[in-house]
């Protein structure tokens, strides 16, 4: 197998200012190599350092790092806290009044909570669980609207030793279904109902129905909020509502001390093919690397309004909404609309509205906001903002300008973010301080994060060359096992092509000359066209880099002379063209790729879209892009898409 080919060119660099850098928690590259060379000379000393100086133990541990039973990594094992007691206990007496969480909801409406008052109804809530038997091991679903409930619920949960699993409030009643037998949870906890965008979202139909396709044999009750007040159908045998579970309970529940290496919670990913990993990951390891993240990647200060718009439902809401912002007693502030109701501006006026510091979202939505126009931004206080930050999927150079110089005001710094869920934190981000940013690139590893480039044997590959992204060493939030199946485990994340205790990230990617890491998209993403491997985020950074187009997602379909023929899907910021406008501009885009990058690039195919069909949380759904390409039937569930519709427009070829 060859190299994959790098064909992204971006040179421009962004250096830390000199007032930023100045009150940066690592200031300065000189302060970052230090940490690395830190963390190169004794590794386990440097995350035990960490450890004891930033987690709160019941228990302290004496050992660091178990290595014997590899790749079931074992880190601080003998130690014992409650994460619960790290994110709300800790701050009772210094800072009991402080604002932990600002929630806005759909329709404006504004709730705060402070330290104290969060720290009494987590305990009210964990005593409610209890109530009805969940105890320390058990498993509860969490299936929950953006709320400060769904805090709650996954910090009661904590609080108590049990094992939370949240499935985002966008799945389907079949994706809830696998996930309760899977987990075999004893509780599911819901809502009547979520609101997005002015519409309802029927959470509590969704687990009638999934407890109705049978087989839930260990759940025990469901627990509903009530967020709307609307009938729903009503099960006295094992349905309970929120505010009953809660009422009389004590504003005091002692945490449960467990060990280390304790699941705090699953979160199920998919995977290409089969059913969805349960991602395991344990308390101490994984607390510690979002403590850590939140100081070096987003700067933390202690008057920050930070704002992460990921929904609780995926890792990027678990890690820098329900524990990391809390665990450093920060002010989070959460939103349970969209970035475009009831107006086109709604994100810029909650940023206005509340004085956000620092600001982390999707390059989806950055993408999807840019094709509503650099002015909207502009008619908002976008002062108070001083970080920006990117997750979920390389960001191409144009959409960084823009988030840049637009909403950034060519102040802020922009840490773009390469992690996983199953890493748990960020592993590869610049620091905000001190490393100078390019466009397009996660620049360099976490200090303690050895990160690399491999072939497929996992031999060493050239600067400028791509090959498999790997971490060659284990690291404190990095998954245990998938629950249920740690042959599968070590099969997908420690092949033994790699050695067996190389982690293999499932992502391709490149180093520059300056050793700065691009991601060019997952393995299976990789387009072979005649005999060229190329990554599908270059080529469509080149596309979207094009004046007219916003947005970009590119695919292969069989070609029986290339091996595989580019197809792009594109989005325009002007009206979707037809007939002869429609084709004027493909052969436009056509020519500028193969201007930017090289004729190899130059998409075969290429349709125009309104929108492309992404998740509620803004994940394009790539999998159905290449079904449509290839002219297949769709037999896959798209209950989770924000816009079905747009499948039927994208069957409309344009050559």
């Amino acid at each position: 197998m060859a190299n994959i080919e790098s064909v992204l060119n971006e040179n421009r660099l962004f250096p830390p200012s000199e007032a930023f850098k100045k009150n940066a928690t690592v200031s300065g590259i000189a302060a970052y190599q230090a940490l690395c060379k830190e963390a190169e000379q004794d590794y386990e000393g440097f995350w035990a350092k960490r450890a004891r100086d930033w987690i709160q133990w019941h228990k302290p541990f004496t050992q660091t790092l178990d290595e014997h039973d590899a790749p079931f990594y074992k880190w601080f094992y003998d130690g014992e806290l409650n994460v619960s007691a790290n994110c709300l206990d800790q701050h009772l007496q210094s800072q009991p009044n402080k604002t932990a969480i600002i929630f806005e909801a759909d329709d404006g409406k504004v709730t705060t909570v402070t330290y104290k008052i969060l720290h009494q109804r987590v305990c009210q809530f964990a005593n409610g669980l209890k109530s009805i038997g969940v105890q320390l091991g058990d498993r509860v679903i969490i299936y929950m609207p953006m709320s400060i409930e769904a805090v709650v619920a996954m910090q009661a949960c904590a609080r108590i030793g049990a094992i939370h699993s949240v499935v985002f409030g966008g799945f389907s009643a079949k994706s809830l279904h696998e996930r309760i037998i899977d987990a075999g949870a004893k509780v599911v906890i819901s809502a009547d109902e979520g609101l997005r965008g002015g519409k309802s979202v029927r959470l509590k139909d969704a687990v009638d129905e999934a407890i109705a396709m049978g087989g839930c044999t260990t759940l025990e009750k469901v627990v509903v909020y009530k967020r709307t007040g609307n009938t729903v159908h009503w099960n006295a045998q094992h349905d309970v509502w929120w505010c009953d579970l809660t009422q009389g309970q004590s504003e005091v529940c002692e945490p449960a001390w467990v060990n280390a290496e304790h699941p705090l919670f699953i979160l199920y990913t998919s995977g290409s093919t089969g059913k969805p990993k349960g991602v395991q990951h344990a308390s101490a390891g994984y607390l510690l690397g979002a403590i850590l993240s939140m100081k070096w990647v987003f700067d933390y200060k202690p008057d920050d309004i930070y704002w992460c718009t990921a929904d609780v439902g995926w890792i990027t809401g678990h890690t820098y909404v329900a524990y990391g912002p809390l665990a450093l007693g920060a002010t989070l502030f959460m939103f349970e609309g969209i970035p475009t109701y009831p107006h086109p501006g709604r994100f810029w006026e909650l940023i206005q509205k509340h004085k956000v510091t620092t600001f982390y979202t999707a390059p989806t939505a950055i993408r999807s906001l840019i094709k509503l126009g650099s002015d909207l931004p502009r008619q908002y206080d976008l002062s108070s903002l001083r970080l920006l930050g990117t997750v979920g999927e390389p960001i191409n150079p144009e959409a960084w300008i823009w988030y840049h110089e637009v909403v950034g005001q060519a102040r802020c710094p922009i840490v773009d973010t390469w992690w996983q869920t199953e890493t748990g934190c960020n592993m590869i981000s610049p620091l905000p301080g001190a490393v100078p940013t390019k466009p397009g690139s996660c620049t360099l590893p976490l200090p303690g994060i050895q990160a690399d480039i491999v072939d497929e044997h996992g031999g060493p590959v050239e600067k400028g060359q791509g090959g498999y992204l790997v971490i060659k060493r284990p690291f404190p939030s990095l998954l245990r096992t998938l629950w249920g199946d740690p042959e599968r485990f070590k099969k997908t994340y420690f092949p033994p092509e790699m050695g067996g205790k190389t982690y293999l990230a499932g992502d391709s990617a490149h180093r520059d000359q300056d050793g700065y890491f691009w991601i060019m998209g997952r393995i299976d993403d990789v387009l072979n066209v005649s005999g060229h491997r190329l990554g599908s985020m270059e080529i469509e950074s080149a596309l979207v880099a094009n004046a007219l187009v916003a947005e970009a997602a590119v695919v292969g379909k069989p070609h029986e002379i290339k091996g595989e023929a580019v197809v792009a899907f594109v989005v325009l910021k002007g009206i979707r063209p037809e007939g002869d406008a429609a084709k004027k501009i493909v052969a436009e885009l056509r020519d500028w790729v193969a201007k930017e990058i090289g004729p190899i690039a130059k998409p075969d195919e290429i349709r125009f879209g309104d929108n492309l069909p992404k998740t509620r949380s803004g994940k394009i759904m790539r999998r159905l892009l290449r079904a449509i390409a290839k002219g297949e039937e769709i037999t896959q569930d798209i209950s989770t898409l924000e816009n079905p519709a747009i499948l039927e427009q994208l069957k409309q070829t344009v050559v």
